[in-house]
Formats: structure tokens, sequence, C-alpha cells
């Protein structure tokens, strides 16, 4: 799923909310927790999972295409970490649930 359409089925299972305040809501919500993000802060959604950032040290990697080593700086990079509630929900729905 992307993101128009978690907006367009909020929209449709919510008649009462117009189109344009859903995407308000939802893209507030995801600027809000991209937000925390940056300045390093944890965001725990109770049930669903937590986003965290996690560094990567600078380290020599290697160029794919020709094999040759190559420095890659190091990096925040956003961690997802699922929730029980959710966990649960996937093992035993699978993955049609």
């Amino acid at each position: 799923m992307i993101k128009s359409e978690l907006i367009q089925k909020i929209a449709q299972e919510n008649p009462h909310l117009y189109h344009r305040d859903v995407e308000r809501i939802i893209n507030t919500i995801f600027g809000e927790i991209t937000s925390a993000l940056a300045r390093g802060d944890r965001v725990e959604l109770r049930g669903f999972g937590a986003f965290s950032v996690k560094e990567r040290d600078a380290r020599t990697g290697r160029n794919p295409r020709t094999g040759e080593p190559v420095f890659v700086e190091s990096k925040r990079v956003p961690f997802f970490k699922t929730g029980k509630e959710l966990r649960e929900h996937l093992n035993q729905h699978g993955a049609g649930g």
C-alpha cells in the first residue's frame, strides 16, 4: 500500500471527513514522525511498533560492478521494530490476513 492508497482507504471509511483533511492528517503524522527521528527521538506507537534511528559507522565497502574498495561515510538510518500485537496479528493471519 502506498500513501495515496492509505489516504483513500481512510477517507472511504470515514465519509464525514473531507479527503483533503484526511490527507492533511496523514501528512502531519508522517511529518511529526520524521521530525522526531531527525532530532534523534524514538517514536512508539503501542501495539504497532517503534521507530528509532541507528548510527552506522564509516566503513570500506565494495563497488559491486568493479569490486573496487569504496569508502562509505558514517550515517544515520531509520529502524522499525514491530510491536507485540502487530507481530501476533501477522502470525495469526499470514500475508493474506
